[in-house]
């Protein structure tokens, strides 16, 4: 991946940033809160991007559910005792 915009745009807000901060002037930007939320956004986008194309529906299931059974135990006069879940001891 070529990094060079971004780094091309974060030098270039400094310097304005700078420039703002000598001329003694608000930049207009949004407040940290609000860009720690756009972060966030990103951050959540390119995740569910990147899990998206690593795992497909049918495999995020199996993993989840792995070694888990619902089924039930049978208690010893054959009926079936829902309250005990059969684990798989695998």
């Amino acid at each position: 991946m070529n990094y060079t915009p971004y780094l091309v745009s974060l030098a270039i807000g400094l310097g304005v940033g700078v420039l703002y901060a000598l001329l003694g002037t608000r930049s207009p930007a949004p407040p940290v809160i609000a860009l720690l939320g756009l972060l966030g956004m990103l951050v959540g986008e390119t995740a569910v991007s990147w899990a998206k194309s690593k795992l497909t529906v049918q495999e995020a299931a199996a993993h989840c559910l792995d070694s888990k059974s619902f089924a039930t135990a049978k208690s010893g006069n054959g009926a079936e005792a829902p309250d005990r879940p059969i684990r798989n001891s695998s």
